[in-house]
């Protein structure tokens, strides 16, 4: 199993619209082949502790069976359409594990 998490920091201004394309966009991408788990969520407002980022505006954490899994995901159309809300994000970070 892979692990990816991607962390997006959106644009100040974004309309309720934009914030419901970026959601619908993103959890399509959990019917892409290979794709076993898909998540995607805000920051949840835990307890304030200095081991908490919390500045993010959304989460995105995908769980692949394999490498080759993932490799494909990044390929995949519903991927590249999703892609296209790069607009919105002033600033984004991944994170895979194994």
């Amino acid at each position: 199993m892979l692990v990816h998490s991607v962390y997006f920091w959106l644009k100040p201004g974004l309309t309720p619209a934009d914030l419901h394309r970026f959601e619908m966009d993103a959890n399509a991408m959990a019917d892409i082949p290979g794709v076993e788990h898909l998540w995607v969520g805000k920051p949840a407002g835990a307890a304030d502790r200095p081991v908490i980022d919390s500045s993010y505006s959304y989460a995105l954490v995908v769980v692949f069976r394999d490498m080759d899994a993932h490799d494909l995901y990044q390929k995949h159309p519903v991927h590249d359409a999703f892609r296209k809300n790069s607009e919105m994000w002033s600033q984004v970070k991944i994170y895979d594990s194994i």
